[in-house]
């Protein structure tokens, strides 16, 4: 019996930006995830084999190295003017699109990428199949003011940070802190980043890890400036800050205010689940 032909069309799966619960995730904490339109598009059409804007592994760890159809995997909402990874998760979210666009359940996609990745809390993928701004991992959805990215100026690696982070000892009280800020994150989300920040800063100092940058600093004082808050999103040492402001004239203050002080913003808007487009 031959099996079937394989759906034709277009995948788009969200990229992410963590807002709270970096490195505690780890240890099974909670955490705040948004996904954001800057993810991964898979266009699915007649033919074979597969195409990639870069590291292919972890599609082809989805779809194998002879796939029954032709898939072709882009960026769908590129950023323009910024070398190297932007950090809104691109790996996981093209997983996750490559995972539908084969008919596979869903859950393969965390699997594979794990796979591939070497481990690594999900959160990413969690935050690409659900959409909106959630709890990681209960996955409740949250309300969230306003969000605007802001570039580093230099791109960073995850898994050096993590590894870092794992092989302390003592960190169960910045858990149990990180936990406290996540569910504060409900009802007062711009108290609880900007708490959520130094808590970090004073984790990543105590254990010698590279997390905070001046771009981040200077992001977070014109924050609050703003009557925000603003952090690293991620592991730090690079990519992208994540601020929230209470409210668009004050997003669109700040915004203004950080093109003034050479910071580069991206807007991003929180997105739906990953699916079929068209």
């Amino acid at each position: 019996m031959s099996s079937p032909s394989p759906r034709l069309g277009v995948v788009e799966a969200p990229g992410k930006l963590v807002l709270l619960g970096e490195y505690a995730v780890l240890d099974g904490a909670p955490a705040v995830v948004a996904a954001v339109d800057r993810g991964v598009r898979c266009t699915v059409s007649a033919g074979s084999g597969c195409t990639t804007p870069g590291d292919g592994s972890f599609v082809r760890a989805v779809l194998g190295e002879a796939p029954s159809a032709h898939y072709h995997f882009e960026d769908a909402r590129p950023v323009v003017g910024i070398a190297g990874k932007p950090g809104f998760g691109g790996s996981a979210a093209a997983t996750v699109a490559a995972v539908l666009a084969a008919g596979l359940p869903p859950e393969r996609a965390a699997e594979a990428h794990a796979a591939v990745q070497g481990g690594g809390s999900g959160i990413d993928v969690f935050a690409s199949l659900r959409g909106g701004v959630r709890r990681f991992r209960d996955g409740a959805e949250l309300a969230c003011p306003p969000i605007v990215a802001v570039w580093s100026g230099q791109s960073a690696s995850t898994g050096p940070r993590v590894r870092q982070y794992l092989a302390g000892s003592g960190r169960a009280a910045f858990v149990a802190e990180s936990a406290r800020l996540v569910e504060a994150f409900a009802t007062e989300p711009i108290r609880a980043t900007r708490e959520a920040y130094a808590l970090l800063r004073a984790m990543a100092a105590a254990a010698g890890i590279a997390y905070d940058l001046p771009a981040f600093a200077a992001t977070a004082a014109l924050a609050i400036e703003h009557g925000g808050a603003a952090k690293p999103s991620g592991a730090g040492g690079g990519d992208i800050a994540v601020a929230l402001l209470s409210d668009p004239e004050a997003l669109a203050a700040f915004t203004l205010a950080c093109e003034r002080a050479g910071l580069r913003t991206i807007d991003v808007r929180v997105a739906p689940p990953a699916g079929w487009v068209r």
